[in-house]
């Protein structure tokens, strides 16, 4: 997707400014990963300074699927700063896997021993895809959502035995992964009501991923758990907040009550994320070509 400088700088003044509503500064952000390019990049690492967490998770996650080395050095930074937010650092050790460089490999490891359980596990699952790549260079890419994952599909395709996979905690979470995505890829009630039960599994990281994936299925058998995972108040704000952000994506009628009962959430990331997934609803039933409307909607509004 091409556009101007002057486009591109637009949107990024949009995103970096807290005083404008968070929906609209989602749709910044979305459209800025789809143009590309430093400019791009350049704004989006300026909003690591924000209050915002969900935002500068999402900040990082839009980072690591633009897959640009020249996003490695914020990145970097925002993984080692022990000030930001949990779900930021890993997102951002996440997204250091997706763009999947060598080069850091030695960090990634390094933080693989991170105290808070959560980074350290997305370094471990990130050192291992890259190292993954580097042994399946050739491996074709059979992802029908065209996301960059932290861990390629197993090749199994029994749901059943997938689903064994995805539950047995005795496994790696490497593997755990691989069974999650490729249940994702079969697709179908059966394997989202697989996917479902990891919600019940111990792990938030593990739970919060389950909440992404059933998301992009965007099937309605997932509603129930997602929403029962959103009603539980004790639940990891961070797996709240993906189910949240799924039950917009899936965008049934079922979804509305689950999400306009947490608009007033007393976690910051709950509440936003409902703001942004009642967004997401009116996006996804409105007819609208793309949800990273920028270059049409937002400038528009600028």
């Amino acid at each position: 997707m091409a556009a101007s400088l002057s486009t591109v700088q637009s949107l990024g003044r949009l995103l970096i400014d807290s005083g404008q509503p968070l929906p609209l500064r989602f749709r910044a952000l979305f459209t800025l990963r789809n143009l590309g390019g430093a400019e791009a990049i350049d704004y989006i690492g300026r909003g690591f300074q924000d209050e915002s967490a969900l935002l500068k998770h999402e900040l990082a996650y839009c980072l690591g699927q633009m897959k640009d080395r020249r996003a490695l050095p914020v990145l970097m930074e925002v993984l080692q700063d022990r000030q930001q937010e949990a779900m930021v650092r890993h997102e951002a050790g996440e997204a250091l896997g997706a763009i999947g460089d060598p080069e850091v490999l030695e960090l990634l490891k390094e933080y693989s021993r991170d105290p808070v359980i959560e980074v350290a596990e997305t370094c471990q699952l990130a050192v291992c895809r890259i190292e993954w790549l580097q042994k399946n260079s050739d491996a074709p890419d059979s992802n029908p959502y065209l996301s960059v994952d932290p861990a390629p599909p197993a090749k199994e395709k029994d749901i059943p035995k997938l689903r064994a996979t995805l539950l047995d905690e005795t496994c790696t979470l490497f593997d755990r992964y691989r069974a999650m995505f490729a249940l994702r890829n079969i697709g179908g009630e059966e394997a989202v009501l697989a996917l479902a039960d990891g919600l019940q599994i111990s792990g938030s990281l593990f739970r919060h991923e389950i909440g992404y994936v059933l998301g992009q299925m965007q099937h309605k058998a997932a509603i129930p758990g997602l929403s029962a995972a959103l009603e539980r108040f004790e639940e990891n704000p961070m797996v709240r907040h993906e189910c949240a952000e799924a039950l917009g994506s899936i965008a049934h009628e079922d979804c509305l009550k689950a999400l306009r009962a947490h608009v007033g959430d007393g976690e910051q990331v709950v509440r936003e994320s409902c703001e942004v997934a009642l967004d997401m609803y009116e996006y996804e039933n409105s007819g609208d070509f793309q949800y990273a409307n920028g270059l049409s909607q937002i400038c528009g509004q600028i």
